[in-house]
């Protein structure tokens, strides 16, 4: 590989004003597009020698043939400009978007001469003002039967409104209460006009103004014996009362924003949209993104606002943007936003309060979406078809590889070594093979790794052995005395979490077993590279690879097991420890972890500290602390 692109500009040529650059391929297809303060030096970054580059960036720029870049006046337009062309030419390098699905919105048809309330999953309605997304269809429908019983505007279709005002007789829904439009023949077309400004303006977040109001005319009809008038007001109200507690009061009531919830992993990212208004969140809107080149949370950030705002109406960006990191560019943004709102925006961390706790609440849905997203993309029957097929022609196996195994090996500072064995069978998980190791001693994580895969193949014989006696015997019967053996099936693929050290090791163990005919490979965490033994550079499988994706899950699968195994090795390790004081029985070791909390806090506790637990005297409490210091002082030798 040449050390040095053959587009690289001569020294001098690119210049240090702002402005937005494209790499292109050889038939002029745009393959990334990003933005700089000043082009020169960000441009470099991309000119470094090959082999000190991400492997993505790396794999893009050799894709490229060519960069080209424009330089504009501010800041500004090279935000506008970047973004504009990734909408227009969608490259493939840079961050791709998925809408969970298609929203229902709440829209307003402003726009017609009677405007009505709608439910609708199409943002273009030209004049129409939107409320929500709604994450299911029948809660936007639910809040317009509670509204109309207050706002009573505009349901029927258009064909029934002519219908209607060309006849001078009350459409269908008019007839039956369900329209309170002209349509009607209640309300004139400039009353109905009040009726849905009020309607708008409650929805916007107004809340406080029209259940004052309600209340005080409902005290009044009462106080003039109008029992019907104030228990119509008293309807109204519960209807009011019925769509506000659907959406609860998360932050103070004159508080409008925006807020943003972000997982990622190395693929893939997760986004939460949270929009509040008058202190209620009002929609939410969820969003994964593929992430093909390796991007830092503020680029991503940065991302995900142009995308959110790009082609926002002013009514549609808040006061206050809250985000989990600040992108480098923050001011830009602001005065982008700014400029498209009308007023001043801020974007802001939500450090403390009710905005921080809103945020951990987005933050853990966002987690769990992309969970569910990556969970989906495995266990789909098609996708998993085409991961172990991608697997099979990426490491050259004669076979698509039906059964993989995956080991990882965890410990402590050094101390407590373990190892996890997890299986995937036609790419989903076999939690009932599943195996864990215990690695008393050990001079690195290569060497664990060696001692656990030896240990592991050297059942293949023997229970390959043991399995034919339970298979069906000569005489078509089954031999069922005999049990399954642990490891029952050979694998035709190792997985080994980590890079070139922990696959030569494995190779090792695979040649000292006398099994090089099981395929091997191993991904490194940091840039998601899968390495091949004896080979000096890594394959690079696509962002959005399905292969990548399986090989992702299982390391993760493996690391998660690896780490609950070492987990309930040390709560069995200081149960024991306790376990050997004299007069400390099940129930007092119980009561002692859950005072503390944790071993970790138990051991650093003073004798005077554990004494304070019921039914625990000086001299108990004294001999636990002294069997705790013996024990720390054991492990902490143990290598």
């Amino acid at each position: 590989m040449a050390s040095v692109l053959p587009y690289k500009p001569k020294p001098g040529e690119i210049p240090t004003d702002p402005g937005v650059y494209r790499f292109l391929d050889a038939d002029g297809r745009i393959l990334y597009v990003g933005k700089a303060k000043n082009l020169r030096a960000r441009l470099s970054n991309y000119f470094a020698p090959l082999h000190t580059l991400h492997e993505r960036t790396r794999r893009m720029v050799t894709t490229a043939a060519k960069v080209e870049w424009t330089v504009v006046a501010t800041d500004i337009d090279s935000l506008q400009l970047e973004y504009t062309w990734i909408q227009e030419y969608s490259p493939p390098f840079n961050v791709r978007y998925k809408d969970d699905k298609s929203y229902p919105y709440m829209a307003v048809t402003l726009g017609d001469e009677a405007p009505r309330v709608i439910v609708t999953r199409n943002r273009r309605i030209r004049g129409a003002k939107y409320f929500g997304p709604y994450p299911k269809v029948w809660a936007v429908h639910d809040t317009i039967d509670q509204l109309i019983k207050v706002f009573p505007i505009r349901t029927c279709s258009d064909s029934s409104y002519k219908k209607a005002m060309a006849t001078g007789r009350p459409c269908f829904p008019g007839q039956i209460g369900r329209c309170g439009g002209p349509c009607s023949m209640k309300v004139t077309i400039e009353e109905h006009r009040a009726i849905v400004d009020d309607f708008i303006a409650f929805m916007s977040g107004s809340d406080k103004r029209y259940t004052k109001r309600m209340e005080a005319r409902m005290r009044e009809a009462a106080a003039a014996m109008d029992y019907e008038t104030a228990a119509s007001y008293r309807d109204k109200l519960q209807a009011l009362d019925a769509v506000l507690n659907r959406s609860a009061l998360v932050l103070s009531e004159d508080t409008d924003a925006d807020l943003f919830g972000v997982a990622e992993d190395e693929l893939s990212a997760a986004v939460q949209h949270f929009i509040v208004r008058g202190g209620r969140v009002r929609g939410v809107r969820a969003t994964t993104i593929d992430k093909e080149l390796d991007i830092a949370g503020p680029e991503l950030v940065d991302q995900i606002l142009q995308r959110a705002y790009g082609a926002a109406g002013a009514e549609d960006i808040p006061r206050q943007v809250l985000v989990p990191t600040l992108p480098d560019d923050t001011a830009e943004l602001e005065e982008w936003l700014q400029s498209r709102r009308g007023k001043k925006v801020a974007v802001q961390i939500a450090q403390r309060g009710q905005k921080a706790d809103l945020m951990r609440t987005a933050t853990l849905n966002a987690q769990q979406a992309l969970m569910l997203h990556k969970t989906r993309r495995t266990s789909d029957y098609t996708s998993r078809t085409k991961a172990l097929t991608d697997l099979q022609e990426a490491l050259g196996m004669s076979e698509a590889p039906l059964r993989i195994e995956c080991f990882d090996v965890s410990h402590l500072g050094g101390t407590g070594v373990v190892a996890s064995m997890v299986v995937f069978e036609d790419g989903l998980p076999r939690k009932d093979q599943y195996r864990s190791f215990s690695v008393n001693e050990t001079t690195d994580d290569t060497d664990s790794m060696y001692q656990v895969l030896m240990r592991r193949l050297a059942h293949i014989d023997r229970d390959e052995a043991e399995q034919e006696a339970i298979d069906p015997m000569a005489d078509g019967e089954v031999d069922t005395t005999r049990k399954r053996p642990r490891f029952a099936y050979r694998p035709q693929l190792l997985l080994v979490d980590g890079g070139q050290p922990q696959v030569a090791a494995a190779a090792r163990a695979l040649r000292d077993a006398g099994h090089e005919e099981i395929a091997l490979c191993g991904i490194a965490k940091r840039l998601e590279e899968v390495w091949l033994p004896d080979d000096d550079f890594p394959v690079i499988l696509p962002r959005s690879s399905e292969a990548l994706y399986l090989l992702q899950r299982l390391r993760d699968e493996a690391h998660r097991f690896a780490i609950t195994h070492q987990r309930k090795k040390r709560g069995r390790d200081i149960t024991t420890v306790l376990a050997e004081v004299p007069g400390l029985g099940e129930a007092r070791i119980k009561a002692l972890l859950r005072h503390f909390g944790s071993v970790s806090k138990l051991k650093q506790a003073t004798p005077e500290e554990i004494q304070e637990l019921p039914g625990i005297g000086p001299r108990l409490a004294s001999s636990i602390h002294s069997h705790l210091a013996v024990g720390s002082v054991t492990a902490g030798s143990g290598g």
